[in-house]
């Protein structure tokens, strides 16, 4: 069972998904939960079957204080790069919760202050923290829903399946058609032959 940070202070755990994709937006989620809040099946969104994940949303959306959805598209992503944009999106989340966060709580070890507000980066904090674990399904099932979107608007490169991540079919698919007006154009898009 993953750890509540602190007790005492009104504490927003964030992460984000769809940084390592080759298409589509960075999606990321700031959650506060409850200090009681207990449910032994939200861990890191990775560790989670989809049936689990989507089952674990349900209850964070439901049970928790506040949570924020910050979305950064594939062309902001291109113009600022992917960690700038996952920042970004971040902050996105953050102003959309309903109370003020006293503590950030962020997955990973980059971020930039947001206003006034305290934060900490925890390396693989979404296997530490249920608040950092929760805002890591809220992002990855919010994402994938959108992925499933853009697959049916490009279902020649099953989005569906490998939600833009680079594949060996996906890539497959790059080479054979080019790609699509919502891959990432900075990304390194087709795999690099050694010569």
């Amino acid at each position: 069972m993953l750890k509540c940070y602190s007790k005492k202070l009104i504490v927003a755990g964030c992460d984000e998904a769809g940084r390592g994709s080759l298409v589509g937006p960075v999606v990321a989620a700031s959650v506060i939960l409850p200090k009681d809040f207990n449910c032994n099946i939200i861990n890191d969104s990775k560790l989670l079957s989809e049936k689990k994940r989507n089952n674990a949303y349900d209850i964070i959306v439901n049970k928790s204080i506040s949570y924020g959805i910050g979305i950064i598209d594939e062309k902001k992503i291109d113009k600022i790069n992917i960690l700038n944009a996952s920042i970004l999106a971040m902050h996105k989340a953050i102003s959309k919760l309903e109370i003020t966060p006293e503590l950030l709580l962020i997955d990973g070890n980059h971020f930039k202050k947001y206003k006034s507000v305290q934060h900490r980066c925890i390396v693989k904090g979404d296997k530490k923290f249920i608040s950092i674990a929760a805002a890591s399904i809220i992002a990855k099932v919010f994402r994938d829903k959108l992925m499933i979107k853009l697959h049916n608007e490009f279902n020649d490169y099953k989005w569906n399946n490998n939600k833009g991540y680079p594949t060996k079919f996906h890539r497959k698919m790059i080479e054979k058609l080019g790609p699509s007006v919502y891959h990432r154009k900075s990304f390194q898009l087709t795999k690099k032959i050694d010569k």
